[in-house]
């Protein structure tokens, strides 16, 4: 059976493309659901106007979508609430030299 912990994973692997530190540990990854094979994230990016999302989405789609079980992929992308510096990982902020 899928489950969230096999997802976040997953995630957890997947690169920002611009810093290189994972989406999950940047805190870019809001909700999981499952339903049905359908794997719904819902996700932000840094800032509003950032032009990366379909560089996230592609891989998200594909990785996730290699899970046995998994029929299909979205990716949704909200603003609310806003991404901070709050959500990023103690681990992450050692990769990017902020402690």
């Amino acid at each position: 059976m899928l489950t969230k912990k096999q997802i976040e994973d997953i995630l957890q692997t997947i690169p920002d493309p611009e810093i290189g530190v994972s989406i999950w540990d940047l805190g870019l990854i809001y909700d999981i659901t499952i339903d049905r094979g359908t794997v719904t994230i819902r996700m932000t990016l840094t800032t509003l106007g950032c032009p990366l999302f379909d560089l996230i989405a592609t891989p998200i789609k594909e990785e996730v979508g290699k899970l046995p079980g998994v029929k299909k992929v979205e990716v949704e992308l909200t603003f609310e609430p806003p991404w901070s510096m709050d959500r990023v990982s103690t681990k992450a902020k050692e990769q990017l030299g902020l402690v």
